[in-house]
């Protein structure tokens, strides 16, 4: 297992016990024997908005890094999703939402799907970088829809 993949598991594990958790990057490093940058690219990449987390860094002597799990309830989840979109997204980033949508619940496997086919490239048929701008406006518009 690669050492992202077992901090990565170190911090669901210590997520699915509290609400959210507060780290030292620099302990966290000592404790798996790596750089704070590995710490730092573990949490940038696989603890983002599109997964259902918020995180907060404090950088400093007395910094800390605050993971939380947006709570899937009602649609205020589905609004942080919204919101984490921005102007334009890519097809991957959409999948990666919509699969985090529908463990969570939000999304019925079926909904999941319909999303994915009308953002998907052969239903936005024009160039870049229109084409990632296109499927940010319908995916949101199909969230807020949802709600």
């Amino acid at each position: 297992m690669k050492m992202s993949d077992v901090i990565e598991q170190f911090l669901l594990e210590m997520l699915q016990d509290e609400a959210d958790i507060v780290l030292k990057r620099n302990e966290l490093a000592n404790r798996f024997s790596c750089a704070p940058s590995q710490i730092n690219y573990v949490i940038g990449t696989r603890f983002t908005g599109q997964r259902g987390y918020e995180v907060e860094s404090q950088r400093g002597g007395g910094g800390y890094i605050r993971i939380r799990r947006v709570a899937p309830s009602d649609g205020g989840y589905v609004m942080h999703v919204v919101n984490a979109i921005g102007d334009a997204i890519s097809y991957a980033s959409v999948q990666a939402m919509v699969v985090n949508m529908m463990q969570s619940g939000i999304l019925s496997e079926r909904e999941g799907k319909l999303i994915c086919s009308a953002v998907s490239d052969r239903s936005l048929p024009i160039q870049q970088p229109q084409r990632d701008q296109l499927r940010a406006v319908v995916f949101k518009n199909m969230l807020i829809s949802i709600l």
